[in-house]
């Protein structure tokens, strides 16, 4: 167990370098099973995750070096490749479930176990069962593993989502690569990391028509995709979380390697609430000079702000000159946070899927949990603009999202360490 130790009252200055999407770059490394001999991927955070989905794919038969300085890793494809995955590596990354869809095109079958990975909700895996089973497979949950068969292969087939399901969409794309005949998503997710995974798909040899529209066609190529060298796309959610830092601590951060225009509606609150964005290239540059204007924020899939986002608009919100609304409507255990962040003394009344943030002068220290990456890095940042001392447990779920974030944040100015924790403080 470790934790962050936060000396408050911090204004962050300088700037950041972002590297690839955690979302993008485990569904890629999931996508090199498609092809026989050694994909490398670049811009590959140093992230816990990536480390977990490494072992994953090494228990299927793969060799996987991650190199965290040279931000690369090498993902050696064998050409049997095993089709159980390991229950003790599935539930501590959710993002496992990703190799269900390239198994079972590439071997037939796959058997993985439901996942694991943040305490934010249900995310039910319905939609990715119902795309599979319209494209032929025979899918069933068994002693905690989701088991799905195709003995004769897949073949292509419409697919409607009821939600645009950025795993559903996943899924349903890397199965059908190798599928035979054509394939269409309706109402697909349409996030940039979607885009990023279709575009290595396509540099493999797949054929992908749409990918960040709500209609994706594949049309299914015969034999085994080849691999390929994949520069991993920035992350969005860390690039935002970095933006939001420069607000909440009244700092100036440039966001060196970040894309601006995945962060559209962020920005804009950001702007709204008192910021002055300068977009660079690339990157961008964040400055707050004053007390944040409250705003009010719903989260939708993009291009809506993103869920993923939600907990730093509140810590934001939290010290403004003012009352907000934050709306969420895709995960229903995400103000966890919220009744952490109260612990600061930040004013917030949850109700449902609403927030209630009315801002106060200043936040105090105090010891938190993290329940989830973005709940982990959101408490540290409200911990900068504290007065006192803050202690963030349950550091690892940080580090299963943010790239030496204790390190980044103290090249920008702030105090902040990693340290053993005591597991006591987790029951009291």
């Amino acid at each position: 167990m470790e934790r962050f130790r936060i000396a408050g009252e911090a204004r962050l200055d300088g700037a950041v370098e972002v590297a690839g999407a955690k979302n993008s770059v485990l569904k890629l490394m999931a996508a090199a099973l498609l092809a026989e001999g050694t994909t490398t991927l670049r811009q590959v955070p140093g992230i816990l995750d990536v480390t977990f989905m490494a072992q994953l794919l090494d228990t299927l038969g793969c060799s996987v070096k991650v190199d965290p300085d040279g931000q690369l890793a090498t993902i050696s494809v064998p050409a049997d490749v095993k089709h159980q995955c390991d229950y003790d590596l599935v539930r501590k990354l959710r993002a496992s479930i990703s190799v269900l869809g390239p198994l079972l095109a590439r071997c037939g079958q796959a058997e993985v176990a439901l996942p694991g990975g943040d305490n934010i909700g249900s995310r039910g895996l319905n939609m990715h069962v119902a795309g599979l089973e319209a494209m032929g497979a025979k899918v069933h949950i068994e002693h905690g593993f989701v088991i799905a068969e195709a003995p004769q292969g897949l073949h292509g087939a419409e697919v409607w989502l009821d939600f645009p399901s950025v795993g559903a969409t996943e899924t349903i794309m890397m199965a059908s690569v190798l599928a035979k005949g054509t394939t269409i998503i309706e109402n697909a997710a349409r996030e940039p990391e979607i885009q990023d995974i279709a575009a290595m798909l396509v540099e493999m040899g797949a054929q992908i028509d749409g990918a960040g529209s709500s209609r994706i066609e594949i049309t299914g190529v015969d034999g085994l995709l080849h691999p390929v060298d994949h520069t991993v796309v920035a992350d969005r959610i860390v690039s935002g979380s970095w933006a939001f830092a420069a607000a909440i601590t009244k700092g100036d951060v440039t966001v060196s390697n970040g894309h601006a225009e995945h962060l559209e509606l962020p920005l804009d609150k950001l702007h709204k609430a008192g910021a002055e964005i300068t977009v660079l290239n690339p990157g961008f540059r964040v400055r707050m000079h004053d007390r944040p204007k409250p705003v009010d924020v719903v989260t939708l899939p993009y291009p809506g702000f993103a869920t993923d986002l939600q907990a730093f608009v509140i810590a934001m919100n939290a010290l403004s000159d003012g009352a907000a609304m934050v709306t969420e409507n895709l995960f229903e255990g995400r103000f966890t946070f919220a009744q952490e962040l109260t612990r600061l003394g930040a004013q917030i009344q949850t109700d449902g899927h609403h927030a209630v943030v009315r801002g106060v002068p200043r936040l105090s220290g105090a010891p938190v949990v993290a329940s989830d990456i973005r709940a982990g890095a959101a408490l540290v940042l409200a911990g900068l603009a504290a007065e006192g001392e803050t202690l963030v447990s349950a550091a690892h779920h940080v580090h299963r999202g943010y790239t030496d974030f204790a390190g980044n944040l103290r090249r920008l100015g702030a105090d902040v360490v990693v340290e053993p924790d005591d597991a006591e403080m987790y029951w009291n």
